[in-house]
């Protein structure tokens, strides 16, 4: 079983970049799509960004798009979150996850299916 964990957060001003990257004990990511998600107080779960096992399919959110690009490193075993431009909206904990496919990870909304989280706070 894979267990996912992210790191990369911080705090950055509005119009700043942050890379977030997500790794894995256990199984690697080799064979598996990886997806992030993010959550802000108050407020639910929303799908940010996943890549299929391939590395050649991509999905995102309409919030990021244009603003973020995700990518995997397989010999590395780390997917990666690029975020470009970032707005106070965009503050949140940060969460991937692995799964066979990236419509499949968009259907899990349960804490335990998640890392543990990093924290994204963009000050405006």
């Amino acid at each position: 079983q894979v267990q996912p964990a992210e790191s990369g957060g911080g705090l950055v001003q509005a119009g700043g970049s942050l890379r977030l990257s997500c790794g894995a004990s256990g199984r690697t990511f080799d064979y598996l799509a990886v997806g992030w998600s993010r959550q802000a107080p108050g407020k639910e779960r929303e799908f940010v960004a996943g890549i299929e096992a391939s590395g050649a399919v991509m999905h995102y959110a309409e919030s990021v798009k244009g603003r973020f690009t995700i990518s995997r490193d397989n010999a590395k075993g780390t997917v990666f979150l690029q975020m470009n431009n970032l707005k106070p909206a965009d503050t949140a904990v940060y969460y991937c996850a692995a799964d066979s496919t990236v419509a499949t990870i968009t259907r899990r909304l349960e804490n335990a299916y998640w890392g543990p989280g990093t924290q994204v706070t963009v000050s405006s």
